[in-house]
């Protein structure tokens, strides 16, 4: 992965507040690293990326001082660089041929760049369609999927409208990346300018619950489904009961409300100060969990992780160009906390209902089969104790509620839960289609902005060939 080419804010100052951790752009070191791009002979980040983003095009214009052509290039393929270019893990950067002798191109940073500039000298404009149809569309859900739909059929002329259950908008990224990483202002910026697009928003309406899918089918020409994958994985062992243990989800969606003002009862505060917090489970959303808990005030945070630790350089399981399943660092862990790999959480223990303890054993992997599959096995003896005073749950999620929408709606779901569709995005019910993570399970937002772009190029093409059918009739 690319190094840092913009200096983070100071552990001992970030962590006193909920602020971005990045200091200010500089143009000079966007561009020197953006010419750094030009040395390689063939690019293969692009291969990489889900999104096609024109790499080297938008580097080589940056390099040259011409930032609002590489806007454009970066804008033709991605609606939103300014979440991508603060979220995604970047596999561009593992694909950079630099990566074969030390670190890749940051190409995230300079995408950030890009669009922050084009923010600062007002070249990201309203782009409403000038041809209007006579189609409407509903969108369900305003995640980074659903935004990207809206956005891609209301530049083509269709009727957008866009349904929330919550009462903010954003999804994910609203309500369970913590503001740190992404301000909420930046989410604000971007609706405005959907909003001129002329796409309406409608919060705090549950789709088969507060508005009947009928009257919803009958109003509307297509629906997209763009809901998240919303069920998280839970741990059933004894103990699970206990107060103090949670879903990481609630605990970073409740940390984003009390920024943006609202007032929770101290009786349902999730609050991590003066606590030994552990969180069960190693990728992002955990890391997430531990870098808000610092901002409580915990006095020790616990990282733990079922799967061996991964190694700190490529194997031959994971070739380049491809995305390595390697160690990596997010700017939590810089911030403290301890982590641990191999661990199996065994129960929970504690007094008058309140979780004390975590009672776990180590365990001993295999060496991965031909299939790269390894087996596990409890090394006897190891048995160990944490007393702790908050738990939370960050192991992913296993695929979208089973909502009254999904039911009344009668589409057929994958085994693994998710809502099947065709090639074209559709689901067994015409007219109805699915795309970001409620389509194909937990992923990246790179991976739900470029799943709902194909599904609003098919849900177009569908209309259009609607119209033309009763047309010809």
């Amino acid at each position: 992965m690319a190094g840092e080419i913009i200096a983070k804010r100071p552990v001992e100052e970030r962590i006193k507040d909920h602020q971005e951790i990045y200091t200010d752009l500089d143009d000079k070191v966007i561009q020197k690293n953006a010419g750094e791009c030009m040395q390689c002979g063939v690019p293969f980040c692009m291969s990489q990326c889900p999104l096609g983003n024109f790499i080297p095009d938008y580097n080589d214009l940056v390099s040259h001082n011409q930032w609002k052509k590489a806007l454009e290039a970066l804008l033709s393929r991605n609606n939103f660089p300014e979440f991508t270019g603060r979220l995604c893990p970047a596999l561009c950067e593992d694909a950079c041929v630099k990566s074969l002798s030390g670190k890749g191109n940051s190409n995230r940073l300079t995408e950030l760049a890009i669009i922050e500039k084009g923010f600062e000298m007002d070249w990201v404009k309203s782009c409403p369609s000038e041809f209007k149809t006579n189609f409407k569309v509903a969108v369900i859900g305003s995640g980074p999927a659903g935004l990207t739909a809206a956005q891609q059929l209301a530049r083509v002329g269709h009727k957008v409208t866009v349904f929330e259950k919550d009462e903010e908008l954003g999804g994910l990224l609203a309500r369970g990346i913590p503001d740190y990483k992404l301000d909420k202002n930046i989410i604000e910026r971007r609706l405005n300018q959907l909003r001129e697009e002329g796409i309406e928003f409608k919060t705090g309406v549950n789709v088969g619950v507060d508005l009947p899918v009928e009257i919803l089918m009958e109003k509307y020409d297509a629906i997209c489904l763009a809901g998240g994958s919303s069920v998280p994985r839970d741990l059933e062992v004894s103990g699970r009961e206990f107060k103090g243990v949670h879903f990481a989800m609630d605990f970073l969606t409740q940390q984003n409300r009390i920024n943006a003002g609202e007032d929770i009862p101290k009786d349902e505060r999730l609050d991590a100060k003066g606590k030994k917090v552990l969180i069960i489970g190693g990728g992002d959303t955990g890391a997430d969990c531990v870098g808000v808990s610092l901002r409580q005030g915990a006095e020790e945070v616990y990282q733990i992780e079922l799967m061996p630790k991964p190694p700190e350089e490529r194997t031959d399981y994971m070739p380049w160009p491809y995305w390595p399943q390697i160690l990596r660092i997010n700017s939590a862990h810089e911030e403290g906390g301890k982590r641990e790999w191999s661990i199996m959480t065994k129960c929970f223990s504690g007094e008058k209902g309140q979780v004390k303890k975590a009672h776990f054993s180590k365990l001993e992997w295999s060496e991965p089969d031909k299939n790269g599959k390894r087996t596990m096995q409890e090394i006897p003896g190891s048995d160990f104790e944490l007393e702790v005073d908050l738990v939370l749950f960050a192991m992913g999620f296993l695929h979208p509620e089973r909502s009254e929408l999904l039911n009344k709606l009668g589409v057929n779901l994958c085994q693994n839960g998710n809502v099947d569709t065709d090639s074209k995005h559709m689901t067994n019910v015409k007219g109805v289609f699915a795309s970001g993570d409620m389509h194909t399970g937990q992923s990246l937002v790179c991976k739900a902005i470029a799943d709902a772009r194909e599904m609003a190029d098919q849900v177009d093409k569908y209309l259009h060939k609607q119209s033309a059918s009763k047309t010809n009739f």
